[in-house]
């Protein structure tokens, strides 16, 4: 065996703002079917057996592989499906590694605003810093596979309403002084609480068995 160090590829990084990349498809039909049949098989697979090797990498599958080949597969999906669910919590993931240090200091203002449970939902240590966000998008991703999939998309419906919350006061801050930062951030916000609306949706259908 050789002791010469491994060489990894790294895809290269997207930007936050390909938050929401849609692709375009010659065949909407076929696409929904593909990535609802995809969608479905994987999770039974993997919830049937899931062992640590196989989930790991699922978790380290876009900074692995990026993010396009699982684009071509779910991103058109209806929001409140599995595919949809699924395509939304790698892309969390993925905007919490491109930059974890913005998307600490979003939770971070975000945890100190708000009254609610989420904080205590999502499951951030308080406070919160890049390291241990990105251990906790993993955590959430992790739990789709091996835990109970319903309180996985809540703890990243929760995440996402902290970060928006995050994103919201601190758009009000730079209003007056960095305006195009100010609606960068307004514009971020909606995005999430979106999400956050989408993934609690889903997790409501999951515990009805009627997510698909």
């Amino acid at each position: 065996m050789s002791d010469s160090p491994r060489e990894f590829h790294k895809p290269v990084r997207r930007p936050a703002e390909l938050f929401d990349r849609l692709f375009s498809a010659e065949d909407p039909a076929e696409v929904s079917r593909v990535a609802h049949s995809t969608a479905q098989a994987l999770l039974s697979r993997v919830r049937a057996d899931p062992t640590v090797d196989v989930v790991e990498r699922l978790v380290a599958f876009t900074d692995d592989h990026g993010i396009d080949d699982i684009a071509e597969l779910w991103s058109r999906s209806p929001a409140r499906s599995l595919p949809g669910a699924l395509w939304r919590l790698y892309l969390l993931q993925l905007m919490i590694h491109d930059d974890a240090a913005t998307a600490a200091l979003l939770y971070e203002r975000g945890r100190v605003e708000m009254t609610t449970v989420d904080p205590v939902v999502a499951g951030a240590p308080a406070p919160a810093g890049p390291e241990e966000l990105v251990q906790l998008i993993d955590t959430i991703l992790r739990g789709l596979f091996e835990g109970d999939f319903a309180v996985a998309l809540d703890r990243a419906a929760a995440f996402c309403r902290v970060q928006a919350a995050g994103s919201t006061h601190l758009a009000d801050d730079y209003e007056n002084t960095e305006s195009e930062r100010a609606t960068a951030l307004t514009t971020r916000a909606l995005r999430l609480s979106t999400y956050a609306d989408d993934l609690a949706a889903a997790a409501s259908l999951w515990r009805r068995d009627a997510l698909s």
